[in-house]
């Protein structure tokens, strides 16, 4: 009987330790833009004068350009429709300040639309909305976005990248 009551006890602790685990790493839901969006997303409490900063808290339709010692630099990206191609992601100007740098979180979630893989070539996507749906290791999100920018929906909360989320392109 004392054996199950210890061990009822330890899963408990245990249980009680993967909640206060997985609420620390909490943040709130933020409205997410549209997806294919055509126009780049404001920031308008954000000075793009003053140098490169953390975007404001919310979602940001956009892409990682360079990622050193776990920091991200990251500008927004707007859906451009094509005449050949059903259409394609595209940054700001060349020399445009519209761009933004934040620390990835320690315990970012980063939700990819190809797999774990550093190379991608696995489909891990939610075919209802085209957005990852596969967790991946910051380790990943690093390797793979420090190569080349992915499409993503980047939530940032306290100045911090918390999740990244691929958009699918084909």
């Amino acid at each position: 009987m004392r054996g199950l009551l210890a061990a009822g006890a330890a899963a408990a602790v245990m249980l009680t330790s993967g909640v206060a685990a997985e609420a620390a790493t909490a943040f709130p839901t933020y409205k997410a833009p549209e997806i294919f969006g055509t126009s780049f997303q404001a920031d308008p409490e954000h000075d793009f004068t003053k140098g490169i900063h953390p975007r404001h808290d919310g979602i940001l339709r956009g892409w990682l350009t360079y990622v050193k010692g776990g920091v991200a630099e990251y500008e927004p990206i707007r859906w451009k429709k094509d005449t050949r191609t059903e259409g394609y992601f595209e940054g700001p100007p060349e020399g445009s300040t519209m761009a933004y740098s934040s620390p990835i979180a320690k315990d970012v979630v980063f939700l990819s639309a190809y797999g774990c893989k550093v190379t991608g070539q696995d489909l891990t996507v939610d075919r209802r909305t085209g957005l990852g749906a596969k967790r991946c290791s910051r380790a990943t999100l690093i390797k793979r976005h420090a190569k080349a920018g992915h499409p993503s929906l980047i939530t940032v909360h306290k100045g911090k990248i918390v999740q990244v989320q691929e958009i699918y392109t084909p």
